[in-house]
């Protein structure tokens, strides 16, 4: 959605917190994980912040 808007920088940024948050195994259940949805989003805002 944010390349559509004309946002590839944004975009970019929070793809990358994707990859890492999901390479450190912060995942929900429905994908095989343990965390909540409160946890993952707490590692997406890390990530965006580091």
């Amino acid at each position: 959605m944010l390349d559509h808007l004309g946002l590839p920088d944004q975009a970019d940024r929070l793809n990358r917190a994707i990859e890492t948050t999901t390479a450190a195994g912060i995942l929900t259940r429905d994908l095989g994980g343990t965390a909540t949805t409160a946890d993952v989003t707490k590692a997406l805002i890390d990530a965006l912040n580091a």
